[in-house]
Order: C-alpha cells, then structure tokens, then sequence
C-alpha cells in the first residue's frame, strides 16, 4: 500500500536563566540568549515552511490525489450478457439477478485485514486464501472494488450486513447471473461462463477485460463472447468514513450484449439427448440443404449452471469421474466404419473405373498383400451392384473398389467430402479427424502407404477417423443432390446457397447413392427406420472396430423423406459392443420420429 511519509521535528526545550546576579562578563549575556533563540526558531520555522511549500506546490497533486481516493470510489456495473434463443424463440440462456460480495482494497487496513479475512471465510464458506487472492493480487490505490463470492444466499447476506462494523471496506451488490432454464440441454454447444483467472488475463488484457471479468469459457458463450458480453458502466460515488455512498459524482450507463437466436431446436435437442438414453455417444441433426444444425447432444454432459457460482473442488473432482463430460463427442474423430462407403462408392463411379452399373464377386475374405479382409457375413452375397452392395454393406464389394481406384483417389475424394478438415461450425473445440496418406504414415511409422491401407480405408478403418458431425455433412451430399455443406448454429436470413458448395458429381453417381442409401432401409441392415411416424428414409450403419477386447463401436446415419430430405441424423454410441443397425439405428429412428411429429 502506497504510503505518505511524514516529516516531524523535535525541539529541545530551551531553560531560562533565573536569578544570576550580572557582572561585567555576564553583562549582554542575557539578550544574547534571546538572540540565539530567535535565530533557532527562524531556521526551525524556514525549514517547515519550506517542507510545507514542497508538499503543496511540488507533491500537492499526489496528496490531493490520495485523499480524493480515500473519499471517492468507483462501482461498475457490468452489462446484461446476452440471450440466446432457439429457433422458435425459446430461450436457451439468459441472467438472474444475485448478489456478490466485493472488497475495496482502498478501503482495508493493515491491522484489520486478518479480522475481516476470518470473519468473511466464515461466512462464505470459502478457504481464507480464496478471499485474499484476488484482493492482495489488486493495486491498493485503484479505487475499484474486487470480487470475493457470487450468488450469495439470504443468510450471507444478512451476515456481511449484521457484521458491517467488523467488515470495512465489504459491499454486497446485485448483478446478472447467467443462468440456463433447461440444465443440461445442449450443454455441450451453448458452453458456460466463468471468471477469469490471472493466466487468462494476461491475455486479454489488451481487449479491456479485468480480473473477475466473467467470460464464455466453452461452446456458443466463448465463440460469441465478443457480441454476447456487451459494454461495461458504472458509477463514480463519494463516500464518507463508514465507507456509505454519500453522493454519485458521475454515471454511465452499461450496454447489454447481443442477443443471438440459434438454429437448434429445443424439442429435438431433448429427443436427440433422451434417445441417447445416458450412453456414451454423440447424436448429430441437421438440415441437409443450408447446413443448419437443429441438434447437437453429447453424453456424459453437465450442467452449465453450476459454473455461474462458485464450483467446489469435491464438484468438480465428481464431474471429472464421471467420463470427461466436457468432451462434445458430436466434434470427436473415431473410426467411421461402413458409413464411410459413401466416398468409397463416389470415388469408384467418379473416377471411371467402376461405372454406375458396375457387377462385382463378393466373397467370404478379400485377400491383399497376404492379409485376408473378412466379409462380415463371413460367406460373401454373390455377384452385386453398387445399390445392393450399399443395402448389405458388402466389405469385399468396396475393398475392390478401394483397391482399384488406389489410395491416391480415395483419399482425395475423402477430403473433397470434407473429412480430415474441419466442418468450420462456430466451436473451438472441433476436430479435424484423420484422413491419412503417404506422407503422414512415412512420418509416424518410417513406412510407405500400402495397398492394404487403402483398403481399409474403403471400408472406413484403419487409420481413417471422423467426427460425427462430418458424417453428418457426408450424409448430406447425397440428400441434397451433391452440395457439402457448411454446418453452423447461428440463425440468418440468407439462402442456402451460401452455406454449400457444389461438389460437381454427375447425375449418375447422386442417383446411385440415392438408392443405394434408400435400399439400406427397405432391404438391407436398416430397418430400424421402417417405422411408423417416419416418411420414407435412407440410410447407412456402420459398426467400427476397436482394437484389443474393447467392444465395437455402433454409427448410423439417415435422411428423411428420402425424396426429398428435410433432415439428416447421425447417431454414434461409443463401445456400444453391436452392430451399427441394431444399436445405433433405432436412436436415429426416435428422433427422426419426433422431428416429424412436432412439425
């Protein structure tokens, strides 16, 4: 704390000389006396009066600066943070008003500031550290009060207030809470906010933001966090020695943030995170034709809410056990599995070598290079097209097609679908998958691509990894006649157009997927959607092995109506231990089902 030094002055008294009898040595000696004396006072007296002239022409400013800091405050108010909507209007995230409790810095003494740690440890319920941090780590002559406890309860309250005489320089004040009505609905993509930290700080310094500052921490809070956190006010006040506000000196007022509506939908988020049924997975639904993204739900999850207080180390040493709960799954690469033979089938037809009415054997195993690629029927179907062997998810059938366009095409076709790169959806957390080469497996292993990767890749194994949300994006080609789309979670006025681009597929190979996709439902390993509720749909499962003992993991992704595809659903359960049809195609099922319903 910046402290004045004070100049004092001691002077010996001076002793009068009594009852001497004068002689002629003494004689003047008395007036003598009188002389020395005044010349002592007159440098005394020079001395202050030139200590005071310093202090007030030379250090006048400083002083009167800190007496104004020991009278005069300040108090922001931080803005309202803002809302967020679905798509109907519904509101997703908002702020409650609570009470916080806040130190002035200015306002502590030495002496005291033990006395007023205990008794706020006490009654907040926090770890005496916690409430020196912040208070200890602010400048003493700000006259900026800090932050110690947010969302305080009626007893606190009435505590901090009972105990005012021993809590100097302690406010309790309302401000905005963000709060989320429905939990943990989409937890995963509206994120959380929370205080900054020293760390963060440093880097956001420059971007006006102050330790306490609450800022979004994940999904559409921190992306957006520049439009949803509005502009800071506040209140210039004076006070007298109890520390009360006797006037305000000047005002300005806060600014609330943007409100932003999103494209998800509150009613299929709950039928996307209810069909999940608390199994480890992602769900992903999505408008086919613009890229809007009506559902996202990931599990383990958490709730959003707990953050806009104070989080315990015991909560959050819980959440952690439970399964890495902040992990969006729906952004996450994992082995596509037979889902994958969409580009397969693309790659074939597109290149040439493997026309649209192409006839190949199948088979129990195709063997390349002396390694044996299983069937999973184990006994083959027989000689098939593209549309059948899409309907029974033949591996031998898009082995020989993998094969006979080679890695080189089969990975530029991957890539050309969007796999390997980020969707650019408007979350930081996102992956980019792996769509490996050549030059990737030289570097990991010091070995060259060989023709038995490209095969497995074919059939969406091996190195090959994707997120559900790009399988989503994969899905959505065929569904809209040949357009990748870019999936976003902001809702805009603008067309379709400017959210795809045209991949350029000829005629031939979007009518082939089309019915190849259509056939998995009507005869093939799809049935799950042959339900009533759901128009006509299209299809494909995928069960994706793991390695090791680990059980399998299901996918299956489906559009509807088949015809003409208003939505495209992706379901993923991690180490589900069935096939892709079975496990994952009756969660799509149910949300496809509810979609159709409230429409």
């Amino acid at each position: 704390m910046t402290r004045v030094e004070r100049m004092t002055t001691a002077v010996k008294p001076v002793s009068k000389v009594v009852g001497r009898k004068q002689t002629p040595r003494t004689v003047g000696q008395q007036h003598q006396a009188v002389v020395i004396m005044l010349f002592i006072s007159a440098f005394l007296l020079g001395g202050i009066g030139t200590r005071l002239g310093y202090l007030q022409l030379v250090e006048g400013t400083q002083n009167q600066a800190l007496a104004e800091n020991n009278r005069v405050r300040l108090i922001p108010r931080s803005p309202v943070r803002g809302t967020l909507f679905d798509r109907r209007g519904r509101i997703l995230g908002s702020s409650r008003l609570s009470h916080s409790a806040y130190v002035w810095p200015l306002a502590q003494r030495y002496e005291t500031w033990d006395t007023t740690v205990t008794y706020l440890a006490k009654i907040l319920n926090l770890p005496p550290e916690e409430i020196r941090q912040p208070v200890e780590a602010a400048d003493y002559n700000d006259p900026t009060r800090v932050r110690i406890a947010r969302d305080l309860t009626p007893a606190q309250i009435t505590a901090i207030k009972e105990y005012g005489n021993l809590l100097q320089g302690v406010d309790v004040d309302i401000e905005h809470l963000r709060h989320y009505p429905h939990k943990q609905l989409a937890a995963h993509v509206l994120g959380y906010t929370g205080e900054l930290n020293a760390e963060e700080l440093e880097e956001r310094r420059e971007d006006g933001y102050r330790l306490g500052d609450i800022v979004g921490q994940m999904g559409v809070e921190e992306s957006y966090e520049t439009l949803l956190r509005g502009e800071w006010g506040g209140q210039q006040v004076e006070v007298d020695g109890a520390g009360k506000v006797v006037r305000i000196l000047g005002q300005k007022s806060s600014k609330a943030g943007q409100d932003l509506m999103l494209t998800l939908d509150i009613d299929l988020q709950k039928a996307a995170e209810a069909a999940l049924a608390n199994r480890r997975g992602a769900v992903v639904a999505m408008n086919p034709n613009n890229g809007e993204v009506l559902a996202i739900a990931s599990y383990p999850t958490f709730d959003p809410n707990i953050f806009s207080s104070r989080i315990t180390e015991e909560t959050w040493q819980k959440l952690q056990g439970q399964g890495n709960p902040f992990v969006n799954r729906a952004l996450r690469g994992f082995p596509p599995a037979s889902t994958f033979k969409v580009v397969t089938a693309t790659a074939g037809m597109e290149s040439g070598k493997y026309p649209p009415d192409t006839v190949l054997p199948t088979m129990a195993y195709l063997v390349v290079g002396g390694t044996a690629f299983g069937e999973w029927n184990r006994a083959g179907f027989g000689p098939m097209g593209y549309v059948r062997a899409m309907a029974w998810s033949s591996n031998t059938f898009h082995g020989q097609i993998g094969r006979g366009v080679g890695g080189p095409t089969l990975i530029d076709w991957a890539r050309r679908y969007g796999f390997g790169s980020p969707t650019d959806i408007e979350l930081k957390s996102e992956s980019s998958g792996l769509i490996a080469d050549d030059a990737w497996k030289r570097e990991q292993f010091d070995w060259e691509w060989t023709v038995g990767d490209t095969v497995n890749m074919s059939i969406g194994q091996g190195f090959t990894q994707a997120t559900p949300l790009q399988v989503a994006v994969m899905f959505s080609v065929p569904a809209n006649g040949g357009y990748r789309v870019t999936p976003h979670l902001i809702k805009d006025d603008r067309g379709a157009d400017n959210w795809r681009e045209s991949m350029n597929l000829k005629p031939e190979t979007i009518k082939i997927l089309r019915d190849g996709l259509h056939a998995v439902v009507t005869s093939g390993t799809g049935n799950a959607l042959n339900v009533g509720g759901i128009p006509s749909a299209a299809g494909k499962s995928g069960t994706a092995e793991t390695g090791g003992n680990r059980p399998s993991h299901a996918w299956f992704g489906g559009y509807a109506p088949a015809d003409k595809p208003e939505i495209v659903v992706v379901a993923f359960i991690e180490h589900a231990g069935g096939g892709g049809g079975k496990v994952a195609g009756p969660v799509v099922a149910k949300v496809l089902s509810a979609y159709f319903a409230n429409k």
